[in-house]
């Protein structure tokens, strides 16, 4: 009888940027468009909002709970002494200028911070307040989205010239023996030509191997961007602003299927300053924050998802990567977990919603058993069947 075929195991789809779970998100925009108040509200925290060009300089870093109500239910569900939500980290970076990418502000330690993020949270003022100076005179965000990435393609070519040259050295000793470098180089010089006629590395179409050369670089211009309209406390409450539609269609020419969120600094500043009329004050105004919406974006722009383990002592949210199998996510838990993984026990929220109990939801043929090619869902919730003494030695 013939051996039995090996049954290749299908590839999940690849993505540019690093892979793992601690990744960040950095704020990124000219000077004095609301970065650091955004970053203070959002985290809670004081970093220095003054008004001047180069108010933060060494990028303040913090994390903030991705807000989920299927969490805060579980949390209530169960009443556990311990909660933990998955996190966002949020890097709140320098101010860029014209000529950053040869240095000019803080030119090269501002990119390099851009550098250390894995997606760009890209800040567009649109606010008018003569006691906030804008580093151009006046407010233009069109100006300033194109300064911005106009400094990102400058840096990723200044890079890409340097590092071709070395691959290409390697490529002209090792021929085609080094099927590796060949195609590094080829992706490396396609790439260049790309951002030189104006395009961003992340809107063009790769094959998985270029992805995986590109990958080993981590281009500036590679990392998925989010826009934050930065709106006057008016405007926003009132839904209208002469800038939105002109940003919209900017961006639909410029950046198609982009994500833009509008909210308002001082409206948000306003509320964590006054707690006890928050509520009050948004239902007055028909309005509400958007920052639970930039959270979430922020963390999905990641390629982030989580999924719960619960009981009586603990509600916790799992962050891991889209795609991930069932081994490789129960060791976010412990090792041994996916050294000794026999099974993923999985059910979904809606289901416990439903029925209450975990017992009810197995006799409602909802609790499902998942291999070792499974791959968690957003939300799933789950328990681990694992057994290290059963794994064999290679």
């Amino acid at each position: 009888m013939p051996p039995k075929k090996k049954v290749e195991e299908e590839q999940s789809p690849m993505y540019l940027g690093r892979f793992g779970t601690s990744l960040k998100i950095g704020i990124v925009g000219v000077p004095n468009v609301g970065k650091s108040t955004f970053f203070n509200v959002l985290c809670k925290q004081s970093a220095p909002a003054e008004n001047f060009p180069f108010c933060t300089i060494d990028p303040n870093e913090s994390r903030v709970a991705v807000p989920d109500e299927r969490f805060d239910w579980l949390c209530d569900h169960f009443k556990p002494p311990s909660k933990i939500p998955a996190y966002l980290s949020i890097v709140d970076i320098a101010g860029l200028v014209r000529g950053a990418s040869e240095g000019e502000g803080l030119g090269n330690a501002f990119l390099s911070h851009i550098g250390g993020c894995d997606a760009i949270f890209s800040m567009m003022r649109v606010f008018d307040d003569p006691d906030v100076t804008h580093i151009d005179g006046d407010v233009d965000p069109l100006r300033d989205t194109e300064t911005i990435f106009h400094e990102l393609r400058l840096k990723d070519i200044e890079y890409l010239n340097n590092h071709i040259d070395k691959v290409g050295k390697v490529v002209a000793k090792m021929g085609d023996k080094d099927k590796a470098a060949k195609n590094e180089h080829e992706t490396l010089i396609k790439a260049r030509e790309l951002l030189q006629e104006g395009k961003l590395i992340r809107k063009c179409t790769w094959a998985n191997k270029e992805i995986e050369a590109l990958n080993k670089h981590l281009l500036l211009t590679s990392k998925p961007v989010i826009y934050l309209i930065n709106m006057g406390e008016k405007d926003y409450i009132k839904k209208k602003g002469k800038w939105l539609m002109k940003i919209k269609q900017y961006l639909d020419a410029n950046d198609p299927g982009a994500t833009m969120i509008p909210f308002s600094g001082a409206l948000e500043q306003r509320l964590l300053d006054e707690p006890e009329n928050a509520k009050t004050f948004l239902e007055e105004n028909k309005t509400q924050s958007n920052l639970s919406k930039v959270i979430v974006t922020g963390f999905k722009a990641l390629g982030l998802q989580y999924f719960f383990t619960v009981g009586e002592d603990e509600v916790r949210a799992w962050t891991i990567q889209r795609h991930t199998k069932a081994p490789q996510a129960a060791g976010k838990i412990h090792g041994d977990m996916e050294r000794g993984f026999i099974k993923a026990e999985v059910y979904q929220y809606d289901d416990l919603v439903e029925h209450k109990t975990e017992g009810a939801v197995k006799a409602a043929g909802r609790y499902r058993m998942e291999g070792k090619n499974y791959e968690f869902l957003d939300g799933d919730i789950v328990h681990i069947k694992f057994n290290v003494t059963d794994v064999k030695k290679k």
